[in-house]
């Protein structure tokens, strides 16, 4: 996981178990963003850890600069960080794809054909488009 944030410019820090997260939108066990910083603790789910990555990675170098807590952006790019972390999900050892759909359907994410696989699968041509107009590839063609 760290080799793959630090190849996005991202780096990874450790939060004590009894800590609260810093930068954490979401609070409880929900990973947090404060500029390349991403903030988790053992008890993070990786499909959080990777969402707030997954923000980073699409936001704007101006964004980035002033990036705490709040990720911000458009429905647009919220969508394209939901597939990006679908897509970088199998980059992970033990994670897949498959596993990071079911986190996402399971914490409540929520798609217009039910599910994140059915969206994935069926309803992404928009967000393909999206992540290759910035430069993020297609399906099995991420940088990383």
């Amino acid at each position: 996981m760290r080799a793959l944030l630090e190849s996005f410019g991202i780096t990874l820090e450790s939060v004590d178990a009894d800590q609260a997260i810093p930068g954490s939108f979401w609070g409880d066990d929900e990973a947090g963003l404060i500029g390349n910083r991403l903030l988790a603790r053992d008890d993070t789910p990786l499909h959080s850890i990777l969402h707030e990555a997954c923000h980073f990675v699409c936001m704007t170098p101006d964004r980035r600069a002033a990036l705490h807590t709040n990720a911000g952006g458009d429905d647009e790019e919220e969508n394209a960080v939901c597939y990006l972390q679908i897509l970088l999900a199998d980059h992970i050892q033990d994670y897949s794809a498959g596993q990071c759909m079911h986190d996402m359907d399971a914490w409540g994410y929520s798609f217009r054909l039910g599910s994140a696989r059915a969206w994935f699968e069926q309803d992404a041509e928009e967000v393909r488009d999206w992540l290759s107009d910035h430069g993020l590839g297609q399906p099995g063609q991420v940088r990383t």
